[in-house]
């Protein structure tokens, strides 16, 4: 009979990745480790601002993501994954910036004027319906709340494993999977709601 006390963790035969090591120098303070971590997960953050808080001044989320990353670098926890706590910050930072009423408004009135500027010039035609079919996903994926949102960007257009996606969210994997899925379900609807309406 083995007792509980009795198992001994057995080491990994894993060497510590690049990655792990500027993680551990940026913990210990090292601004050019950290430097190396912003340059390699910047456009994945910003991707994931721009996911779940569509409109926001994305590079503003971004910076101010990896500022208070940097700041609580001394806390993370060591061996932890970096990406998935990289993509947890950025979406936070996100939705805070979505909050702010006035910013959403003016962000708004130039999208709007940016989207009245790209159809004074048509595209080819070929590339038409691809563009329509893209601004109907995008459409229907505006209509589910920053939580569907940000588990299916997370999934299918960062691919994100289960796992990281667990991380990210600070939820368990069967959590994940059944948000997923309802997420999914969710964005189906939309959609035929977008094909309704057309």
């Amino acid at each position: 009979m083995v007792y509980q006390d009795e198992i001994v963790k057995q080491p990994t035969d894993r060497a510590p990745s690049h990655e792990d090591v500027l993680v551990a120098r940026a913990r210990d303070g090292d601004e050019h480790a950290f430097g190396e971590l912003v340059t390699r997960y910047q456009a994945l953050a910003a991707r994931v601002a721009r996911l779940v808080a569509p409109g926001i001044d994305v590079d503003d989320a971004v910076q101010e993501a990896f500022v208070k990353a940097w700041y609580a670098m001394p806390r993370f926890r060591s061996g932890a994954p970096f990406k998935p706590w990289i993509c947890r910050i950025a979406a936070n930072e996100a939705r805070n910036q979505i909050r702010s009423a006035r910013r959403r408004e003016a962000l708004a009135l130039r999208e709007t004027s940016a989207r009245r500027d790209e159809r004074s010039v048509p595209p080819p035609e070929g590339q038409v319906l691809a563009r329509e079919d893209a601004e109907a996903l995008v459409r229907a994926m505006n209509r589910l709340g920053s939580n569907d949102r940000l588990v299916i960007a997370y999934r299918w257009l960062l691919d994100l494993s289960e796992a990281e996606m667990a991380d990210a969210l600070e939820v368990p994997a069967g959590t994940v999977k059944s948000r997923l899925s309802r997420a999914m379900t969710k964005l189906r609807t939309a959609l035929l709601a977008e094909e309704a309406d057309a």
